[in-house]
């Protein structure tokens, strides 16, 4: 599969855990090296997070109608095609409310696949 379409298809895991509130399809797209980063304008440091995180309260804070749309800004191909830096826009619909946030995100193949080894995500506040 394409690292297009498994960010595609990552996306829509998400939107279908808000509904199912279903963390699994979520984390089979994620390396168990996975680290995150989040922040914001009003947080002195970024929260850090890790492959264990639990994505179900993450996904229980949101209605069922919560959507996440990402929009590819650039990629960078590394380590000869197996190591992806992509840094995009992402949409977040809450309760009919548009939230962005400028995300890069390091993509590497693990046995075949691709898995999101690390994400930084900075929310537009």
């Amino acid at each position: 599969m394409s690292l297009e379409n498994t960010l595609t298809n990552y996306y829509n895991s998400w939107n279908e855990g808000f509904s199912s509130k279903d963390d699994a399809k979520i984390r089979s797209y994620m390396s168990e090296r996975f680290v995150g980063i989040f922040g914001y304008s009003s947080i002195e440091k970024p929260e850090e997070y890790h492959y264990n995180y639990d994505i179900k309260a993450v996904l229980n804070q949101y209605n069922d109608q919560t959507r996440k749309e990402f929009e590819i800004i650039s990629t960078m191909e590394r380590r000869n095609g197996e190591n992806y830096v992509i840094v995009g826009l992402e949409t977040s619909y809450i309760d009919g409310t548009p939230h962005r946030a400028h995300c890069m995100y390091i993509w590497e193949r693990e046995n075949k696949e691709w898995k999101l080894l690390r994400e930084f995500i900075e929310i537009e506040q």
